[in-house]
């Protein structure tokens, strides 16, 4: 019984995970770096070179993948998982109160770890002299 609840639980945050995916699949395609160096026919130039800013543009959209496509949700699933935890433990046993409460402080320190990664990249490319534009900011 434990172990399909553990399965199905493996199973659901992954379908929570690729639905959203799937459900942008026929829209339009998604740019990983907006640059083309195939020359235009007619005149012959490159339209949109690659260039340092292309690749600063695809950092970024890994970059926000990563925090926005994956750490964010799997953090809400996890507080969701704690809390259901959480609140079925009822006073049973204080093993489960514990297990649930070291989850809560393990999402929050991992989107602490996640958020001050993304600070210290961006802080460096401010030092090195780049204007940050390609974050956001």
């Amino acid at each position: 019984m434990i172990k399909i609840k553990k399965y199905l639980i493996i199973f659901s945050v992954f379908l929570i995970l690729i639905v959203p995916a799937l459900s942008f699949a026929q829209g339009a395609p998604s740019v990983l770096v907006p640059c083309n160096n195939t020359p235009d026919p007619v005149t012959g130039v490159i339209a949109q070179p690659c260039n340092f800013n292309a690749l600063m543009v695809l950092v970024n959209n890994v970059i926000n993948f990563l925090l926005y496509g994956m750490v964010i949700p799997i953090a809400a699933i996890m507080f969701a998982y704690a809390g259901f935890e959480l609140v079925t433990a009822g006073g049973e046993s204080a093993h489960a109160r514990t297990k649930a409460k070291s989850i809560f402080t393990n999402a929050v320190i991992g989107l602490v770890i996640a958020i001050a990664c993304w600070l210290i990249v961006h802080s460096l490319l401010i030092i090195l002299g780049y204007d940050g534009s390609w974050i956001g900011l």
